[in-house]
């Protein structure tokens, strides 16, 4: 870290860093939350305002090569979302388009300049249309087939066009407004990600990365238990994987601190058929029924009812291992959530996002997110 970001109080994050080729400045930690209702309408006070600074609601899709609604129920909770700046002037609310299954029409969009200003188009009349603060393009992932998604390997290259073409437009917009409307991306946490992705050239057009760090581990595709969400890295890990390797890897392919939102998963994953042995930890298992849960359903199933919490110093999160079910579950918790909210704090992060909003229904993560943000942290110095 440079000498002026060192002299700087820890709770502000980037105060001195305008965020490169989009003009905006990151004074204050941002706490951005993915909300994701589906067909549900969302109700009268179900979202906090005043814990957020920013909303991505998701999902919209992508239905021949223009950005549409994904619900029925959108545009009522889009208006209910809205109307939050109410509460709070300063919350942003953006709309998420694409996600883990609705990624199949990125690649074709952003393959021709004629697509990707059609694709351009219909996203700033979707802006327009429900009066939001930007647009969060999740694709999962460029150059990667995702949930069996179509892929090319100009994807490489087409990600960053689209994004500079959507920047471009942005600007335009601005001039016209004097609004200022937000462009952000949500990012793999991987090496596979950053080697289909030309992020050097790709952040300059970007408000923020959403770094998904998270499912490092997975019943699906590992047959070895881990933390699905370690913050620091644990030198017993077979994978050696952690959300600290990949923001120093972000920031190495060029994405500055600055414009990285550290991602923080309200929910978590569970393993059967595991021995007991290191409390299940790092141990061979199977996908076991409900093996994605909500942070919810783990309190009040998992918790108090024969499962054991243990901690991972090294890794700086919990799990949990029931030795007579022979069941493992990695997850969140207040305080692990905490502590990478004050990691983002020292590391002069852009702040944190969580996925998803509506798995924490009573606030016992986005609390501890909300409190642990504005905490300024015992010292100022990067802990690497």
């Amino acid at each position: 870290m440079n000498s002026l970001r060192s002299c700087l109080p820890a709770f502000i994050v980037a105060l001195a860093a305008i965020v490169a080729g989009t003009g905006a400045v990151a004074a204050t930690p941002v706490v951005a939350a993915y909300v994701f209702p589906q067909n549900a309408l969302l109700q009268p006070g179900q979202i906090d305002a005043h814990q957020l600074t920013r909303i991505n609601y998701a999902f919209a899709r992508i239905k021949d090569g223009r950005m549409v609604e994904g619900f029925s129920t959108d545009p009522a909770n889009l208006a209910q979302v809205t109307a939050l700046r109410q509460e709070n002037p300063g919350l942003a609310v953006l709309i998420s388009v694409g996600g883990w299954t609705w990624s199949d029409g990125f690649s074709d969009a952003a393959l021709t300049a004629q697509s990707r200003a059609a694709f351009i188009d219909s996203a700033m009349d979707f802006l327009k249309r429900y009066d939001l603060d930007g647009l969060d393009v999740d694709w999962e992932y460029p150059g990667q087939a995702g949930a069996g998604n179509r892929f090319r390997s100009q994807d490489k290259q087409n990600f960053t066009l689209l994004l500079k073409g959507l920047r471009a437009r942005i600007k335009e917009e601005a001039k016209k407004t004097h609004r200022h409307l937000y462009l952000t991306i949500a990012a793999g946490a991987s090496d596979d990600y950053l080697a289909h992705t030309e992020m050097a050239q790709a952040q300059r057009y970007v408000d923020a990365v959403n770094l998904m760090a998270y499912d490092y581990y997975s019943p699906s595709s590992d047959s070895v238990t881990g933390n699905h969400a370690p913050l620091l890295d644990d030198p017993d890990d077979p994978k050696g994987v952690s959300a600290d390797a990949s923001v120093r890897a972000f920031e190495k392919a060029g994405v500055p601190a600055a414009k990285i939102l550290l991602g923080i998963p309200l929910y978590g994953r569970i393993w059967g058929d595991v021995p007991d042995v290191r409390h299940g930890l790092f141990q061979p298992g199977k996908p076991a029924p409900g093996g994605d849960l909500p942070y919810s359903a783990i309190k009040a199933s998992l918790l108090d009812a024969g499962f054991t919490r243990f901690w991972d110093a090294s890794a700086q999160v919990p799990y949990l291992y029931n030795a007579e079910k022979r069941q493992f579950v990695s997850y969140e918790d207040a305080e692990s959530a905490a502590g990478k909210c004050r990691y983002a704090l020292r590391q002069r992060l852009q702040g944190v996002m969580f996925w998803s909003y509506l798995n924490d229904p009573s606030g016992e993560l986005r609390q501890a997110i909300a409190n642990a943000i504005h905490e300024a942290p015992a010292g100022s110095e990067s802990t690497r």
